[in-house]
């Protein structure tokens, strides 16, 4: 039981969070290309972001797990994100500075995505055999993650270019 739930239905809730917040951040992503802010659904994001990090520290677990040190670096990058966008409001450096941040928080957010859907998804199993509680491992595991990074890095470089926040000043 977790938060008086039991186990399978927390999960359940800890995903849907999750997914809500690679959504919402992939919106959010494609609007700061074409230099939209869109206040709300960044608000969605930051916040399902958030959940998707304090939500994982719930689990049972014993000792330090890779997926804890992944949640306090995300949970390190929204606090500076939400700084940037909020209190800063994505002045002088702070826009870059946000839009590292926020990226690179849901590019975690998609990291991890992508090694549960190796552990869950029995075609993407046998393509990447893994014995629990070990993660996903081999050339195809490795080529997809590679992808995936290289995505957000492309799309990091060209938001930091692209994305001017209207100034209402």
């Amino acid at each position: 039981m977790v938060l008086g739930i039991s186990l399978a239905t927390f999960t359940l809730v800890h995903v849907v969070i999750s997914l809500i917040a690679i959504v919402a951040g992939l919106a959010v992503m494609f609007g700061l290309l074409g230099s939209r802010q869109m206040p709300g659904l960044t608000a969605v994001f930051l916040l399902f972001t958030i959940l998707t990090s304090v939500t994982g520290f719930l689990f049972p677990f014993e000792g330090l797990l890779p997926s804890h040190i992944f949640g306090i670096t995300s949970l390190i990058l929204l606090a500076i994100a939400c700084v940037a966008i909020y209190a800063m409001k994505l002045s002088g450096a702070w826009r870059p500075i946000y839009i590292v941040t926020a990226m690179t928080s849901l590019y975690l957010n998609v990291f991890v995505l992508v090694v549960q859907s190796f552990l869950k998804i029995p075609p993407l199993q046998a393509l990447a055999p893994s014995v629990p509680p070990a993660p996903p491992s081999g050339p195809v595991f490795a080529v997809v993650q590679g992808i995936v990074l290289l995505f957000f890095v492309v799309v990091i470089i060209g938001i930091w270019r692209r994305f001017r926040p209207m100034s209402f000043a």
